[in-house]
């Protein structure tokens, strides 16, 4: 996990860098988001069914050489999804300048990222039930079969989106802005992005919440598992109950007036996603296990969406009108993302051998209490500015009435 995660925020600066400076025929017929898009769906369709298959010739060798095995095709597929996740962010500028266009696109891109999730949990709660008694089996090395199939599903449903995106979306690159780019600044705007505090702050901010989705997306399996003792069933359904709980922040963040500042809505998801990690902290009747951790899991999955939501919000902010190094930026924030959510996950495994069977209920509340507190208040520190003038005149104060972001926001 951490060898993946290091070379994905390693990967992911670097993909950010060079998709918004590629400049070559290909590029140019095929569009440089898109070239960047295909070369990382190849890595991962060559690389991700390694990871859920035996180590081949090797399966009995020692552990240590099987890791080697394991991560080389990780580190290839860590570099592939950086390549996808930035190029496709980033792809959203290029395809409209009409600031009401590129609002829906974000929403219909956010809205697919909770399907897909939601496709894969069913996927795995259908599964489970069909090849097993799910109500008393918990899960073990005898059910790694069972993974494989679920992953060869999603591999040949990914496959299928993938073709038909390349086959009907037309990259409408923007050569006006790109020549600018290369000819007067250079590299200059993304210099002038890495000289500025307020970046940091918000990379923060958004290393926060990542931190809180991923870990807890990682940590609650093993919660179920180990601490509650859940039968396998339950690995598919509370997560389920988790991007249900995305999908409804979705839904209301769309219905929120546009008076409602970044902060507020940072402070409502946080909010939310405490109060799901205090009551994990405090529950475990019987209660509790059959009814009230499925609450507990829409809590933190509707809180952890609106602060994804809102850091990347704080992210347009951040990016302005400056949309020729937007690809550079994301691969900073995902930067601190990865790293930090790799070096967590580590820390916590460290300790996890021969803990008593709370100790998932402690790292799950610790960590992602303590990300989620400190992301509201670098949220809540963060000064006003006024993206139009962010890179220009070097203003540092933040505008949340700005109506293109707020109306981002409501979309996603």
């Amino acid at each position: 996990m951490l060898v993946g995660q290091v070379v994905d925020a390693i990967a992911t600066p670097f993909v950010g860098y060079h998709s918004d400076h590629t400049d070559n025929p290909l590029s140019a017929k095929y569009g440089r988001r898109k070239l960047w898009h295909l070369f990382g769906t190849v890595c991962v369709l060559l690389s991700f069914p390694f990871i859920f298959s035996e180590c081949i010739e090797c399966s009995l060798a020692h552990k240590w050489a099987q890791m080697y095995y394991f991560a080389a095709f990780i580190i290839i597929f860590q570099i592939g999804w950086a390549a996808v996740q930035i190029s496709h962010l980033s792809l959203i500028p290029e395809l409209s300048e009409d600031d009401h266009t590129r609002t829906h696109l974000t929403a219909i891109r956010y809205g697919f990222t909770v399907f897909s999730n939601l496709f894969v949990y069913v996927i795995t709660w259908i599964i489970l039930q069909m090849t097993g008694e799910c109500e008393k089996h918990q899960v073990g090395p005898s059910d790694a079969w069972k993974f494989r199939h679920i992953v060869y599903i999603v591999l040949g449903v990914g496959t299928l989106t993938s073709i038909i995106f390349h086959a009907t979306v037309s990259e409408k690159n923007n050569y006006q802005r790109q020549d600018q780019l290369l000819s007067d600044t250079g590299s200059g705007t993304h210099l002038e992005f890495l000289k500025r505090p307020l970046m940091y702050q918000v990379a923060g901010v958004y290393m926060c919440t990542r931190l809180v989705v991923n870990i807890s997306q990682v940590l609650i399996p093993l919660y179920l598992h180990r601490t509650l003792g859940l039968a396998a069933r339950s690995l598919a359904v509370v997560p389920l109950s988790m991007h249900l709980g995305s999908l409804a922040a979705a839904g209301v963040q769309r219905l929120a007036p546009r008076s409602c500042s970044r902060k507020t809505n940072y402070f409502t998801g946080a909010a939310c996603a405490l109060a799901g990690f205090v009551w994990i902290f405090l529950g475990s009747d019987d209660d509790y296990k059959v009814y009230f951790i499925y609450v507990v899991a829409v809590l933190i999955g509707f809180g952890g969406a609106i602060m994804l939501v809102t850091s990347l919000a704080l992210t347009a902010d951040l990016v302005g009108e400056r949309t020729e190094a937007s690809a550079f930026v994301y691969g900073l924030m995902s930067f601190t993302d990865k790293l930090a959510c790799g070096v967590a996950i580590v820390i916590i495994q460290m300790y996890a051998d021969g803990a008593d069977v709370g100790y998932y209920r402690l790292a799950l509340v610790w960590v992602c209490g303590a990300a989620a507190v400190l992301g509201l208040v670098l949220t809540l520190l963060l000064p006003r500015f006024r993206t139009h003038e962010l890179i220009v005149n070097d203003d540092t104060s933040i505008n949340n009435s700005d109506d293109q972001v707020t109306a981002t926001v409501e979309n996603i």
